[in-house]
């Protein structure tokens, strides 16, 4: 298989210690059924089949599809879907089933969002990112950022090791991580409203510089008196920056703007 398809963001794992390392992490039993995205050149998705019930490779690049039909010809509990995960997503009536995949940049953001609007959710995810994704998904304040609260809004997540870009062929220019994503369990409370209540925190982060009542003035006709209001009664300094603030700070503020409606 000599083309790496590079308009796919696709780097190949070419290192067999790390296979088995991830297979580790994702705790693959005889009865589950795993949902493997982008499985390349099938490295990975061998491994997963002789661990897994069944395995669900979905890859997005005919070529690399047709390829891996090939390969796995003769593999029973292995289906191959030639398709864009993100639509896959929204359609599959899957339950019950892990997440592993190598995700690329590009899709991380838009493949996170996509799950965690998900009823029927994976059990847990085991992903490879950048290391500075990695990092930045885990993030706790005063280093919060967009991507570690959309993360942590579903999920607990945790870096479980480091990679090599040596590992990779061809190598990419940075490091990578192994993260953990562990579905969070149904709590008492829960804002039924996820897509606005995230938008509230797009806006927060709308500008790094400024503080957060600067981000929220004018969001649904919030004036910055009310903003003080709020954070005043939360016990939180009227300069305080979006990248301060944890998930339950986040709910507090979007439960006080809903009632002063």
């Amino acid at each position: 298989m000599k083309s790496h398809r590079a308009k796919l963001g696709q780097n190949f794992l070419a290192d067999g210690g790390v296979l088995r390392r991830i297979i580790e992490v994702a705790e693959i039993e005889p009865s589950d059924i795993v949902l493997e995205i982008g499985p390349g050149q099938g490295s990975l998705t061998y491994a997963l089949c002789q661990k897994a019930k069944k395995v669900i490779a979905v890859e997005k690049d005919e070529k690399l599809f047709e390829y891996l039909q090939r390969k796995f010809s003769k593999v029973e509990n292995l289906e191959l879907v030639n398709g864009d995960i993100l639509q896959y997503l929204k359609i599959t009536k899957l339950q019950n089933y892990k997440i592993i995949s190598n995700i690329p940049y590009y899709l991380t953001s838009f493949l996170l969002r996509t799950i965690s609007g998900m009823e029927n959710k994976p059990s847990e995810m085991t992903f490879m990112v950048q290391k500075e994704v990695a990092e930045r998904m885990c993030a706790q304040p005063p280093q919060m950022n967009l991507l570690a609260l959309s993360v942590q809004m579903f999920a607990v997540a945790e870096i479980k090791f480091f990679v090599s870009k040596k590992s990779f062929h061809p190598a990419p220019k940075v490091d990578s991580a192994v993260i953990k994503l562990e579905i969070k369990k149904l709590r008492n409370y829960e804002i039924k409203d996820q897509t606005t209540f995230f938008n509230l925190i797009k806006q927060g982060f709308s500008s790094k510089r400024k503080t957060l009542a600067n981000n929220l003035t004018g969001y649904e006709n919030l004036t910055k008196d009310k903003i003080f209001v709020i954070l005043g009664k939360m016990g939180m300094d009227e300069k305080i920056r979006s990248q301060e603030l944890n998930l339950e700070n986040w709910e507090n503020i979007y439960e006080k703007i809903r009632a002063k409606k």
